[in-house]
């Protein structure tokens, strides 16, 4: 059996663990996305190497995202997230426009992951060409107050743009929004993802589509954690050129609540196995050792902090 097959059978498996996790108290509960996004096929990846952890019971969650997973690793209903640099900053803070009842004061990040790029699509029919020509017209921003939402409202904040410009606003999942263009039901979709998002990949095999560029000035007004970005050319069925937008770094997460050596072991483990994570998801390419200590609003776990030094990566 190739590599890949193999990896796809045993995330089959993992995903039938989800469905039965209520019959064994799990020791890491890993918080990842909705199915048609890049946190759950890499949490999955991510699940089968933790598998191996002696002792270890692991299972994976689907959730809305960022602002969820972070919520639930400071409650202590989960051990291991995803999470968008710009949710984790408001968690840190306890920005409740965010969507964060207090100071989120457990989290610790185990290491930064890949770039999110914000990919805003629209139907080739729509006539949207611009961010400017969103005004009036429907939009999909993923689900309330989920990482893609909060990068939405700064997008369009950046572009003088509210929720009540638009003709309407749309809370669905990336799949939804496949399925709505698909079906001229909606006019376009800001997703916030990796590069080669399977909605979007499937979005430009199903009908024409235009990549609506961010301009690289709007970004900078934005500031940290955003950052000026492009979309490679051919990403997508009929996107020729590149496109320019903004980016934010991905964290993996958790809380001071889970035992040092088991963070050492997860972080050891997620370094161990990128070759997986590169069969899992492209994104999965862009995740190296190198970067992991990238600047974070939030510290780091002292189990992630002991392989880092260890590696010397930190003194």
């Amino acid at each position: 059996m190739s590599r890949r097959k193999r990896l796809i059978a045993a995330m089959t498996g993992v995903v039938v663990m989800c469905s039965a996790a209520a019959r064994a108290e799990p020791s890491i509960t890993l918080l990842t996305g909705n199915t048609s996004g890049i946190y759950f096929p890499l949490g999955v990846s991510i699940a089968m190497i933790y598998a191996d952890i002696p002792g270890a019971k692991v299972q994976v969650q689907t959730t809305d995202g960022s602002v969820e997973n972070l919520s639930r690793l400071q409650q202590g209903t989960g051990q291991v997230a995803f999470a968008l640099g710009d949710a984790l900053k408001d968690a840190w803070a306890g920005n409740a426009t965010a969507g964060f009842d207090g100071k989120q004061d457990r989290l610790r990040v185990i290491g930064a992951l890949y770039p999110n790029y914000i990919q805003i699509v629209a139907t080739k029919e729509s006539g949207i060409r611009t961010l400017s020509d969103l005004k009036g017209r429907s939009l999909s921003v993923g689900e309330r107050r989920s990482g893609t939402e909060l990068n939405a409202r700064a997008i369009l904040g950046a572009a003088g743009l509210r929720y009540e410009n638009l003709g309407e606003i749309r809370y669905v999942s990336f799949a939804e929004s496949t399925q709505l263009m698909i079906e001229k039901k909606l006019d376009a979709t800001l997703q916030s993802a990796g590069l080669g998002v399977t909605s979007i990949k499937e979005l430009s095999e199903a009908t024409d589509i235009v990549v609506v560029p961010v301009p690289p000035a709007l970004v900078r007004k934005i500031g940290v954690p955003f950052k000026p970005d492009r979309i490679p050319a051919r990403t997508y069925v009929s996107q020729d050129k590149s496109v320019p937008t903004a980016s934010v770094m991905n964290y993996l997460v958790t809380s001071n609540a889970v035992p040092d050596e088991l963070v050492y072991q997860m972080t050891k483990r997620l370094f161990g196995g990128l070759d997986e994570l590169a069969i899992a998801h492209r994104a999965g390419h862009e995740i190296r050792l190198a970067s992991a200590v990238s600047k974070s609003p939030v510290p780091l776990h002292p189990g992630a902090l002991r392989y880092y030094r260890e590696r010397g990566l930190i003194r």
